[in-house]
């Protein structure tokens, strides 16, 4: 009995791989999750619960209410509150440390077809092959070195904010912590701009031809062999 030869449609059915990984989205929702979280408490302490300016809005609701406080048991108070949100702030860049370790060993261990690697020299490559989409493919490659510069900022994110929580017990991290500091403050910035920049090149591609990047980014999307 003969067997059916080998249909295009069959060809176009065979098993896809992934673009991404599982391990990867779930690293890039964490990540975004965690770095939220960070930035919730920043806002908290410099802007919602800021004790230099609730100060005399407490103290007058509580002389209204019959209740004096002076301003260094209040100055207590708030300190409490502060340092309650710090342990969630540490807390969270643990969290974010763990997750750089996470993106590290998935890379290693994905396959070819999913690393980070081989799709920025596939990237490369088209656009050397593609002259007619130069600017197109030349922004794809853009986007990705861009992705290396946000992984540069969260190590540098990480090892500051580590340094800063041991600064107090170790005394040559102690004299560095300053400086330390004021990297990790400018880094903040960098990568709030970065997450900015990310977010509207998102919504951009989506509204063009670039469809489906965040679905990808949940289901994993598809790539062929």
């Amino acid at each position: 009995m003969a067997h059916p030869e080998a249909t295009p449609t069959a060809a176009a059915d065979a098993p896809a791989t992934k673009k991404y990984s599982g391990a990867l989205r779930i690293w890039h929702w964490g990540n975004a999750a965690v770095i939220a979280g960070l930035l919730s408490t920043i806002l908290f302490l410099k802007v919602i619960i800021n004790m230099r300016g609730l100060l005399p809005k407490v103290q007058e609701r509580l002389h209204e209410q019959g209740v004096e406080a002076s301003k260094e048991q209040l100055r207590g108070i708030g300190g409490l509150v502060s340092h309650r949100i710090w342990d969630w702030h540490i807390y969270l860049g643990v969290t974010l440390a763990v997750l750089l370790g996470w993106r590290l060993v998935a890379e290693l261990a994905a396959p070819t077809l999913q690393r980070f690697a081989h799709r920025l020299r596939r990237s490369k490559e088209h656009q050397q092959d593609a002259p007619a989409e130069s600017f197109r493919l030349r922004h794809s490659v853009l986007v990705k070195y861009s992705y290396l510069l946000f992984y540069l900022m969260l190590t540098v994110m990480v090892v500051t904010g580590l340094i800063l929580v041991y600064a107090d017990d170790v005394e040559a991290l102690h004299k560095i912590e300053h400086t330390v500091k004021e990297i990790h403050n400018v880094n903040m910035y960098l990568i709030i701009a970065f997450i900015v920049a990310h977010l509207g090149g998102v919504v951009w591609a989506e509204l063009n031809k670039d469809k489906n990047i965040t679905s990808d980014m949940i289901h994993g999307g598809e790539i062929r062999k």
